[in-house]
């Protein structure tokens, strides 16, 4: 985040963390000016999603304001802190969580209800709904009516990975702006241009999958290199035993808490900012309870998405050793394994016991 004293945000700034999509980008600039109900924005994990319903919530909430009281709204929408931008996200069990009930019929029903109420600040409030696609068949018709026809002060975000059959009426109320993909050599391209190694941001850019802040996050972990190298050396270790399965499940799990103190870093400097936020503009509206909600869910997303690079650098070593195995019939089962310990994540396993059972079962690599 640019520093709002020494560099106060401007609407050339909104968009920063979009990478690679020029085309969704002018529509959201285009759209602000005279913004309907909602919009649908799909796209693949890592495509920007977020960044990019942040930006223009920005827009939206600074309309009307000029000078510091614009820079003020644009940086608290951007910090996900401005009173008047509400971010709904599937909790750990599966209900909506914006400060509600956890359950999720009840929850669908408080953003109906707090969709009603007047801004707090301004002549607008903007909802963004995340992870859209994971709600239940029953939550849509709460929520259908209120997105079709919200107040004229409200406006919805909605953003999904994809549209699953409980989607398309919701979808065919809002306008849809699709992301695509992020190449890696553009993600590789902005980790040069903020000083990071050309060939480090090239592997980083490449494991984080075209996410941007998974990048960024990588390429201050100073151990990641390692990190990858050991991932990459346990086919070659195991030995057809549970015992040394175990051994191993349990350096992977060590590994993954040991990537936890960059987030921490990351996170301990958001908390930093806020605080000067707050001795700026005060501390109404500071969102200092949403951003201790949003670290918990990024710490949970973030080891989620350790164990998937674990999955896939496992898978990779497996996929190298085809070609020469004199029996692939063990291979191919291992990866099949490996794919079906990648879907289970959706379900929120045990992750030890998760790697000792997919570790168990694989096939040594000599």
């Amino acid at each position: 985040m640019i520093d709002a004293v020494a560099a106060p945000l401007t609407d050339a700034d909104v968009f920063a963390d979009v990478v690679g999509q020029d085309a969704a980008v002018a529509q959201l600039r285009a759209a602000a000016a005279r913004p309907v109900h909602a919009y649908l924005l799909v796209g693949p994990p890592g495509s920007g999603k977020r960044a990019a319903a942040r930006g223009f919530a920005a827009l939206l909430l600074a309309q009307g304001s000029d000078g510091p009281a614009r820079a003020r709204h644009l940086e608290l929408a951007l910090g996900e802190a401005h009173p008047d931008l509400i971010v709904v996200e599937p909790t750990k069990s599966r209900g909506l969580h914006a400060g509600g009930p956890d359950d999720f019929d009840r929850s669908a029903r408080w953003v109906v209800q707090r969709a009603a109420r007047a801004p707090v600040e301004g002549d607008r409030k903007v909802f963004v709904l995340t992870d859209f696609e994971h709600i239940e068949d029953k939550v849509a018709p709460i929520l259908l009516k209120t997105i079709e026809e919200p107040p004229p002060s409200t406006t919805f975000l909605i953003l999904a990975s994809e549209i699953r059959p409980n989607l398309i009426t919701i979808a065919s109320r809002a306008v849809r702006i699709d992301l695509n993909p992020v190449p890696t050599a553009l993600v590789a391209e902005r980790l040069v241009a903020e000083g990071v190694d050309p060939a480090r941001a090239e592997v980083v850019a490449t494991a984080a999958a075209g996410d941007l802040a998974r990048a960024r996050l990588l390429a201050t972990d100073e151990r990641f290199a390692v990190r990858l190298e050991a991932l990459r050396a346990i086919p070659g270790r195991l030995d057809g035993t549970g015992a040394r399965a175990a051994a191993l499940a349990a350096e992977v799990k060590a590994m993954i808490d040991d990537t936890q103190t960059v987030i921490d870093a990351r996170h301990k400097e958001e908390v930093a900012a806020l605080e000067q936020r707050i001795e700026q503009y005060g501390q109404r509206g500071s969102g200092k309870k949403q951003l201790e909600d949003r670290h918990k869910r990024e710490v949970r997303r973030h080891r989620t998405a350790e164990l998937r690079l674990a999955l896939a650098t496992l898978a990779g070593t497996y996929r190298d050793a085809l070609p020469t195995a004199a029996d692939p019939a063990p291979i191919v089962a291992g990866l099949q394994r490996i794919d079906e310990a990648a879907l289970a994540l959706e379900r929120n396993p045990n992750e030890l016991l998760l790697l000792q059972a997919l570790l168990s079962h694989l096939p040594p690599l000599r």
